[in-house]
């Protein structure tokens, strides 16, 4: 509308000018060098006007003429642009495709036609990759990484292929770099925060964290940043109790319904005296998450209680939520020790139908300390072997009897959960099989040998659960362009041995 407004404006001027001029005709006379032009004033100003068109003209022809060296340059450049544009796009989906000789080919064509376009590297590169030529992919991410435009992407390309050949310090070292030169890159802080993690640096980690703490959701920080506290008041118990305490408590505020953090904050607390505090921590984590770490934290609150002590606490924590299996397996388990059979039969009895391992082993026990039936133990110990499997630590697969704070296999921070492991993929430990029980156990008459057709019965308590096993591990499948990652020798670390610090069959790990 502006623009309409400003061009009836001018036509209007123009208009009313021609109008002037008609309206008050002249004359204009001219004299040089003897020579005497006469006119009137409307032809001077068209004769004024022909000329400009005429000069403009000639000026426009003379600078086509001098740039037209420059023009056909960048029309020629404009081609070859366009044409490697396609060459690009078309060798993109090659590899897209898995198509190795054509991306070779548009490989080769963009070299040809633009070979410093970062796209061409890009291009050159994940040819490179797709045809297993590791080397020259790498000489082309480190091409990338020297120049300013492409930096971060040549960086990533060249911790992807360190991963790939398992040189973990080259990894983050260009990961490091990487989060210096675009500290927004996601996968440069993850993958530092995950080296951090696996070198044990929790301080270094949490400052990482820190850093990024305007990038990350809340929620997500929160909880990463509890993780980290948990694991760095681990590794400072055995050093510095106080510390680890503060850590954990810390945690506590940020994540209470950590299930590893409210149990270890419960314990510090408990042995500081602060009974209450330690209750209040574990009782808002059961309520959210029922887990047998909270309840063995409860039912040891206090070093030295008496079994009846500890059933009381336990039978106020299984209150809270009276219809999940993890009450009644606590429930179970200490009124075992308190001589209360009937009453853990009565706990046990609902989930009897389709028990889990844990049911078994505890209906086993029952068996022998109530009755001394060792018949009634061994088919419960038999029915333990083949029985649905219980809920356990589970991360990308690995199954740990405890909580990690990173994975062993990928080294995913907050990676593990508390739910029944895929069954055939990794195992915390191997099927026990049941071995022949001694010729005095395989007879009820002791002075006759075994018969032949009898089938071997399962062996007692004790012989029946071994020592933790270490956790297997499961090399993961080699995939094409994604990094390789490698599950270290050492599965991680042995299972706390907590046996001196807890009072004499107070807590079995069988529950």
């Amino acid at each position: 509308m502006i623009r309409v407004l400003v061009y009836l404006i001018i036509v209007g001027c123009l208009a009313y000018g021609v109008t002037l001029l008609a309206e008050r005709p002249g004359d204009v006379v001219v004299t040089w060098q003897g020579l005497r032009i006469e006119t009137s004033l409307m032809v001077l100003g068209a004769a004024i006007l022909a000329l400009v068109a005429v000069l403009v003209l000639i000026w426009s022809l003379i600078r086509a003429i001098l740039r037209s060296p420059t023009t056909f340059a960048n029309l020629r450049r404009h081609r070859r642009g366009v044409r490697a544009y396609e060459a690009i796009s078309n060798g993109l989906i090659a590899i897209g495709t898995g198509d190795i000789s054509a991306a070779r080919k548009f490989a080769a064509e963009v070299n040809r036609l633009a070979p410093a376009e970062p796209l061409a590297l890009l291009l050159n590169a994940q040819s490179a990759q797709l045809s297993g030529d590791r080397e020259g992919a790498e000489r082309v991410f480190r091409a990338m990484a020297s120049r300013a435009d492409t930096k971060p992407l040549g960086l990533h390309g060249l911790f992807v292929e360190a991963q790939r050949r398992g040189d973990g310090a080259a990894a983050r070292a260009f990961a490091e770099e990487a989060a210096r030169t675009a500290p927004a890159l996601s996968w440069a802080g993850r993958a530092v925060l995950e080296a951090r993690c696996a070198a044990g640096d929790w301080a270094g980690a949490l400052a990482l964290l820190d850093s990024h703490k305007n990038a990350i959701d809340q929620a997500a920080y929160r909880r990463q940043r509890a993780v980290l506290l948990t694991a760095r008041a681990l590794a400072a118990e055995g050093s510095d109790r106080d510390n680890a305490k503060a850590f954990a408590l810390e945690a506590v505020k940020l994540a209470p319904t950590l299930v590893p953090t409210a149990a270890f904050a419960g314990r510090l607390l408990a042995e500081g005296g602060e009974l209450r505090r330690a209750m209040r921590i574990l009782n808002k984590a059961w309520l959210a998450n029922p887990h047998p770490d909270l309840a063995r934290a409860v039912a040891e609150l206090r070093y030295g209680d008496a079994a009846r002590d500890r059933l009381k606490r336990i039978e106020g924590l299984a209150g809270k939520v009276p219809a999940n299996v993890e009450s009644a397996l606590a429930l179970a388990r200490t009124r075992i020790d308190a001589q209360q059979f009937a009453k853990a039969r009565t706990a046990l009895e609902p989930y009897l139908a389709a028990p889990t391992k844990r049911i078994c082993l505890l209906m086993a026990e029952l068996e022998r300390a109530e009755r001394n039936d060792e018949g009634r133990a061994r088919e419960w110990l038999a029915r333990a072997l083949n029985a649905a499997p219980d809920p356990a630590w589970t991360a990308d697969g690995y199954v740990s009897d405890r909580w990690l704070p990173v994975s062993p296999v990928s080294g995913r921070l907050d990676a593990f959960e508390w739910r029944v492991p895929l069954t055939g993929i990794v195992s915390a430990a191997p099927v026990i099989e049941p071995e022949p029980p001694p010729a005095a156990l395989a007879s009820e008459r002791p002075d006759e040998p075994p018969r032949e057709d009898e089938t071997p019965k399962p062996p007692a308590e004790a012989e029946a659960l071994p020592a933790p096993a270490p956790v297997q591990r499961l090399e993961p499948k080699a995939e094409p362009v994604i990094p390789l990652v490698h599950a270290p020798d050492d599965p991680g670390p042995d299972a706390d041995d907590e046996s001196n610090r807890r009072p004499s069959g107070a807590w079995r790990e069988t529950f």
